[in-house]
């Protein structure tokens, strides 16, 4: 599974574009689903969010998608999710803090967005966005926290168009740049490593504040 997944996301050009080669007016559909899961479940982080963004947007630019359609369609996906994660952790949430440990939540992840919460504060809605896993987690502890749903629903629609239009505009302008298209799978690489630098520089620095504290 793990080859699979890996293979996928780093080949998303290709798989997207047989998707809408295939199945047409139906791809908008699957995209919609796959960000409003990354984004919308706690239990499916591991979904392709900025690569995919910045991948329909490249094929965009090629003709194979309508860019215009796709930043509206994808901006409601990432809301919805959102909106539907902040839900559950209202109504699950404090269950799932009580019980300790979860089979299905790792509390690492938690913990981290917990961290994110404490330092960014409402604003992790937003900034949230740009950083995988932290993002899946951070409308589901706004809701197990109670955060005021109006305050959290102007976060996240600012936080959703803002993501997907710099993605998604960021294929269709530079996607297929002659250096980009050839080197495709690296620059998806680099999207992923980029995107996981904040959560590691803030988990050293946790780490190392943790160490000071015991000594």
């Amino acid at each position: 599974m793990l080859d699979t997944l890996l293979e996928f996301i780093f080949h998303l050009d290709r798989h997207i574009d047989a998707v809408v080669v295939q199945y047409g007016t139906f791809a908008y559909a699957l995209l919609f689903a796959v960000i409003f899961a990354e984004t919308g479940l706690v239990l499916t982080p591991f979904l392709p969010g900025d690569s995919l963004l910045f991948t329909v947007g490249a094929l965009a630019a090629r003709g194979s998608l309508n860019v215009a359609g796709l930043i509206l369609l994808l901006a409601a996906a990432a809301i919805a999710g959102d909106t539907v994660n902040y839900w559950i952790g209202a109504a699950v949430g404090p269950r799932v803090f009580r019980a300790g440990r979860s089979r299905w939540l790792n509390p690492r992840h938690l913990d981290r967005t917990h961290q994110f919460y404490e330092k960014y504060g409402s604003m992790t809605i937003i900034l949230a966005r740009f950083v995988p896993i932290v993002r899946t987690f951070a409308p589901f502890v706004a809701g197990i926290g109670r955060m005021t749903y109006w305050r959290f629903l102007t976060y996240n629609v600012v936080g959703g168009i803002v993501w997907v239009v710099l993605f998604v505009l960021g294929g269709y302008f530079f996607g297929n740049l002659r250096v980009v298209r050839d080197n495709f799978t690296l620059v998806i690489l680099a999207i992923i490593v980029i995107s996981l630098v904040p959560p590691f520089i803030e988990f050293v620095r946790h780490r190392r504040l943790s160490g000071r504290q015991r000594a």
